[in-house]
């Protein structure tokens, strides 16, 4: 492993090459990394701007939205000035103004059948901060066809959920926690039943802490485990996951093999 790093570099990451867990090899770790951000809103906001100033080497950023006032009242990566920009060039401006050393690589399209797993592929790791289901199940199969850890986080007004998804290594996946998308009109969206903006800026942070957990390997992993805050109550709890036997996705008879299931069902990458 590269352990190249050069006086600017040293300074900027000193606090965590102070840190035994991590020192020069964790931060090394981290500058060799690819990650792959679906959404560039409330939850990518956060996630983009820490992983870039931890010193993650390749950032990539899918949306296919463009910055609105609306917005701003949490999706704290993007300015009143840059209404208008695609999301996805917005987010990587930001990032880029925290750190100019970390390559980010802005993808303004909406993920479809077509391209979810050669997207995901290029990378190591996937962040869903997206705010439709069809989107979630497209992704959480396509991740776990393509043998990629997914941090999945959701926000919905005053509550909040995070988890780390790796089938491949024998963990559950998103199917095993929910089987199917609910029915359209369930489960209202972020602009239907609104969400506090700092809500957003909590889950897409611990998303961001997971996502260095699992490319330094260092801690406990979330897979397994849903953490879910109530910020009315200030309360956390986890909740165990294990694999379902009867997954379609990851069990033993899994049915979904590829994502032809998700044809003309997805939508846009839309972002909370």
């Amino acid at each position: 492993m590269n352990l190249d790093f050069s006086e600017d570099e040293i300074r900027r990451y000193s606090r965590h090459i102070l840190l035994q867990e991590v020192g020069g090899i964790g931060q090394a770790k981290l500058k060799a990394a690819r990650v792959l951000l679906l959404g560039a809103g409330g939850l990518g906001s956060p996630l983009i701007l820490y992983l870039a100033a931890a010193g993650i080497g390749t950032i990539g950023v899918v949306d296919d939205d463009h910055v609105e006032l609306s917005n701003l009242q949490r999706q704290i990566a993007h300015t009143t000035d840059r209404i208008g920009v695609a999301k996805a060039t917005s987010a990587a401006q930001a990032a880029t103004a925290i750190n100019p050393e970390v390559r980010i690589e802005p993808h303004i399209t909406r993920l479809t059948t077509d391209n979810a797993l050669d997207l995901i592929g290029r990378y190591d790791l996937v962040c869903d901060g997206t705010d439709n289901f069809a989107t979630r199940f497209l992704i959480a199969d396509a991740c776990a066809l393509a043998k990629r850890t997914l941090v999945s986080a959701a926000v919905l007004r005053f509550e909040g959920q995070l988890s780390v998804f790796k089938p491949h290594e024998g963990g559950p996946c998103y199917r095993c926690l929910y089987p199917e998308p609910p029915p359209d009109g369930v489960v209202p969206s972020c602009g239907e039943a609104g969400v506090l903006g700092a809500v957003t800026g909590v889950m897409g942070t611990l998303q961001a802490t997971e996502v260095l957990k699992e490319i330094m390997g260092i801690g406990d992993s979330m897979s397994g485990k849903l953490l879910v805050w109530d910020a009315l109550a200030s309360r956390f709890r986890t909740v165990k996951l294990r694999p379902d036997p009867r997954c379609a996705l990851c069990g033993p008879d899994a049915t979904i093999k590829d994502l032809s299931a998700h044809v003309g069902a997805a939508g846009p990458v839309c972002a909370v």
